[in-house]
């Protein structure tokens, strides 16, 4: 058994003994320098998850700003299945789902695009496809956690405070996902496991895998390591929807009359535009593999080289069958027979006689590639001198090649909605004997929506550290970041014309078990045999696919960061308080180019706009140590997050009618949505694996993009000049009275910077083992913690004109996680809780309601493990205990069913192997 010495007033003496343990790698900064060890306590090291706690413990205290990391629990055991899943232990992180499987963070209120995240020291971005109801495909800034196995990482770390020498970009956090290396370890190290997976709503198995082999060479100057990591998930995600509630469109009678009163008081109130049940399949092969080269040829030099590639194949089948209640052509013509509208003025009951129904099908082939090339070298010049550099290559390829939706219609049939037992739990949807009978159905749409998405990060950075003095170390640097993004999509030219080629007969059409309502064997359009009898995949005549016909998606942006700074780290005594802190600025210069179709005079074209902008951002970081044990922190900075690429895409709509001039569409001059910081903490570390600590903070966000009008010249928006010269010579009144020019005023309606707010919150953070409790109790031990979170912004229409001002898109005002753990000996358990509060996904709603969210979360998920010996244990894990759903709602007053899916426990019993 191992030892780690503690000496309790210097922690960075906690975070240097670990290191020298050869387990999992903590981060030491330059800016932390090095204190005597004084051999006065004894933690004994078992590489169990308490230890993995203690070990991230260790790191929060040595840190100058505010950090908070999980760590492996031993060789290639990470805590969680999903890294997202993982993140959301740590206060202040919440977590969106696809498919039951975390995918993306919010840390403290700000959404995925205002978080930054790195893999082995450099910036990346993975991009991965979604259902409609979660957004669809990420083409935006944020990171798909669901892209890599959590097998393949040592640590996650969030960096919730800003410093000089972390790159800018993010308002809410910067993530680091590090990889492991073969000096993390001690000589020659394997480990394999081996998992069988089994979900209980799907009822299907799935195999999961992972093998990790490292060997340091010639007395420790070298070493590779190699893991990798394959699983295969298949998943049942079921439940109801309804695309919203209206009530714009017209009943033609109640009860085959025309009553005028019933009528106005059906045509009032909201109902389900499309009420249907929903059935999804999701099948996932997920591939993972790292390498890392270290090289140690003197003792002042340190070299590396980490590969990391992952692939995720997946397929999605969605089916539906639904009622049509959102066209006034369809619903003139229904006959309302019975309903019910509560005091939301919400039609919670509709029974239809003439409606029509819909089967709809849909499948996705998805692809994620991942790949990240990173070269690094650290050299001790000398006593006082030291350099660190880096460069390194990352790449995401996301292709979705089949996107096909085929819709059948029956019309004439009986339909009943019933959400009267409550709007999201079971509800009854009823539809009419001849719904089941694969007779007399037409086609009505054929949907071929290919796309896909690629981002590119090329990074160089090189920094230096000097020690003024023995308190005082400058530290600078350099950094240079190409970014490069691009995304397509394309279409049929008529969805419609397409589907009329189809002739429905019963051979196009399957039978399907979706296990959902009264009647769960639909009748669904058969997608194999509709391909094969009419061809749909031959990109010729009616069926050819081409991005022409959807150039509003095909676009690029590149940015070109420089970047440098200057940081004071010091760690001295103020009086008799020992006091550790850093003071810098960063300065960064973006140029930025963007390029998409825009609409010139009526005609297309391909424009490409340039912009660039620069900031300077400070930031300070200090720490005092009131007492022994007892840690203030407080952190103030200014910074930066780059606007997002869907806003910045110039897809704008140029035209000219006499003297007026109209741009409307993005906005490639976008600025950056920059804030002011502010942390306060306090943190007790009462015992050697305990802490209770409180932290409070501030975010002042100068803006928020939203699409406003606004007058300026042509020149000032950052489009090529040659657009306003093709529009003004399409339009009347070009070179005659008008004076249609690049300089004169032009009427814009564009994303803007718009008005920004403060956010507010505080954090508490409480772990322990029960060390000071009798017998059996000292076994076991806890972490928990709580975060509230208040913001609220002014949400204006293009004029500036205040419709409302409400919470933060995607901010859950509560949320709070706690794991409860025992360890003894052979054998370890643990239970976990994490918690979200709702949030709105759109602060103004759709279709009259007033706006748009998600329901609260609790997922509970729990894992046991019994080590046979030194080499051999088995693991049990269960996640989603509670079978949470994802309930999604639209219109405060009413909370109206927009969204109600489960994805069922899952179950994996393991075994797993080291030397």
């Amino acid at each position: 058994m191992n030892q780690i010495n503690v000496f309790a007033r210097r922690p960075l003496a906690l975070a240097m003994s670990s290191l020298l343990m050869g387990l999992t790698t903590l981060s030491l900064y330059a800016e932390e320098i090095p204190a005597p060890i004084d051999e006065t306590e004894v933690i004994e090291v078992t590489g169990s998850f308490r230890d993995s706690l203690n070990r991230a413990l260790l790191d929060k205290r040595s840190s100058i700003g505010s950090v908070d990391a999980i760590l492996a629990e031993d060789i290639a055991d990470f805590p969680d299945l999903n890294l997202a899943e993982s993140l959301q232990r740590i206060p202040g992180v919440t977590i969106s789902r696809a498919a039951g499987e975390g995918r993306q963070i919010s840390v403290r209120g700000l959404g995925p695009e205002f978080t930054r995240v790195r893999i082995n020291g450099m910036e990346a971005i993975a991009t991965s496809g979604g259902t409609d109801a979660i957004g669809g495909a990420n083409r935006g800034r944020g990171f798909d956690f669901n892209t890599f196995s959590s097998d393949l990482f040592s640590s996650l770390t969030v960096r919730k405070t800003a410093s000089a020498d972390v790159e800018e970009g993010s308002l809410g956090a910067t993530v680091d996902l590090k990889a492991s290396q073969p000096f993390d370890y001690k000589g020659f190290t394997m480990a394999a496991a081996g998992q069988l997976g089994y979900n209980d709503m799907s009822g299907d198995s799935d195999p999961k895998a992972s093998f990790l082999i490292s060997n340091t060479f010639a007395d420790g100057k070298f070493g590779a390591l190699f893991s990798a990591s394959y699983s295969q998930r298949n998943l049942e995600d079921n439940g109801a929807s309804t695309v919203r509630w209206d009530n714009s469109n017209d009943f033609g009678t109640y009860n085959g009359a025309g009553d005028a009163i019933e009528l106005t008081s059906l045509n009032e109130a909201f109902r389900p535009r499309l009420p249907r049940y929903d059935s999804y399949l999701h099948e996932s092969d997920r591939f993972g593999f790292s390498a890392s080269f270290q090289a140690r040829p003197t003792s002042d030099t340190e070299i590396s080289f980490d590969l990391l590639y992952s692939k995720n194949d997946s397929s999605r089948q969605e089916t539906f069958l639904q009622g049509i209640l959102n066209s006034s052509s369809l619903t003139r013509v229904m006959n309302v027979t019975a309903y019910e509208i509560d005091d939301s003025n919400t039609m919670t009951y509709g029974a239809f006689e003439n409606a029509t129904v819909r089967a709809e099908s849909r499948y996705d082939e998805l692809t994620t590639e991942f790949s990240q090339f990173t070269l690094s070298i650290e050299h001790t010049f000398s006593d006082r001198l030291t350099l660190d550099a880096m460069i390194g290559l990352a790449k995401s390829e996301f292709d979705n090649p089949v996107q096909t939706t085929i819709v059948m219609e029956k019309r004439g049939v009986d339909l009943t909605y019933d959400y009267r037992a409550g709007l999201r739990q079971d509800p009854i949807l009823s539809f009419g004997s001849e719904v089941f009978d694969k007779d007399g159905w037409n086609s009505n749409s054929l949907r071929l929506r290919p796309l896909g998405a690629e981002n590119n990060f090329d990074s160089a950075q090189a920094n230096l550290n000097y020690d003024l003095t023995d308190e005082l170390t400058l530290k600078t640097g350099l950094h240079y970041k190409k970014f490069e993004f691009d995304t397509f999509e394309a279409r049929l030219k008529s969805e419609g014309g397409a589907a009329a080629v189809i002739s429905v007969a019963p051979e196009y059409l399957t039978s399907y078990d979706s296990g959902l309502g009264p009647n769960p064997i639909w009748v669904i359009p058969d997608r194999n045999a509709i391909s094969d009898a009419f061809n749909i995949y031959s990109n010729t005549g009616t069926f050819e696919v081409s991005e022409q016909n959807r150039l509003a998606d095909n676009y690029s942006a590149n940015e070109k960061t420089t970047g440098a700074f200057a940081q004071l780290i010091l760690d001295t005594e103020l009086g008799e308080i020992p006091m550790r802190g850093d003071f810098g600025v960063r300065y960064v210069k973006t140029d930025q180019s963007s390029t998409a179709w825009a609409k010139i005079g009526g005609a297309d074209e391909l424009v490409t706009a340039v912009h660039d902008y620069s900031e300077f951002l400070p930031s300070m970081n200090l720490v005092f140590e009131l007492k022994e044990d007892v840690l203030v922190r407080f952190g103030y900075a200014e910074v930066m997050a780059r606007a997002g690429l869907q806003s910045i895409r110039p897809n704008v709509s140029v035209s000219v009618s006499g003297g007026s001039r109209t741009i409307s569409g993005g906005n490639p001059t976008l600025e950056p949505t920059k804030a002011k910081t502010y942390d306060l903490g306090l943190e007790w570390y009462f015992e050697n694996e305990g802490v209770f600590a409180v932290a409070l903070f501030r975010k002042d966000v100068e803006s928020q993009v939203q699409n406003l009008r606004q007058t300026k010249t042509f020149l000032e928006t950052g489009l090529p000049v040659q657009a306003a010269i093709d529009a003004c010579a399409a339009g009347p009144g070009y070179g005659a009275e008008f004076g249609c020019d690049e300089f004169v005023n032009w009427e814009t309606t564009t994303p803007l910077n718009g008005p920004g707010g403060a956010i507010n919150g505080f954090e508490i953070i409480f772990q322990t083992p029960f060390s000071f409790l009798p017998e059996f109790w000292q076994d076991f031990g806890i972490m928990a913690n709580y975060t509230q979170v208040k913001g609220e912004l002014d949400y204006v229409n293009t004029a500036g004109e205040v419709l409302a001002t409400r919470t933060l898109q995607g901010l859950s005002e509560k949320s709070q996680s706690a794991t409860v753990y025992y360890e003894k000996e052979a054998f370890s358990a643990r239970v976990s809780m994490a918690y979200r509060s709702d949030y709105l996904t759109n602060a103004i709603g759709r279709n009259g309601n007033d706006m748009e969210g998600t329901n609260p979360t609790t997922n509970v998920d729990a894992a046991m493990s019994y080590k046979i010996n030194q080499q051999v244990q088995v693991t049990l894990e269960a996640l989603n205990l509670t079978d949470e759903v994802d309930d999604q709602w639209v219109d405060s007053e009413g909370n109206r069913l927009s969204y109600y899916h489960s994805t069922g426990r899952q179950y994996y019993l393991g075994l797993k192997y080291k030397y």
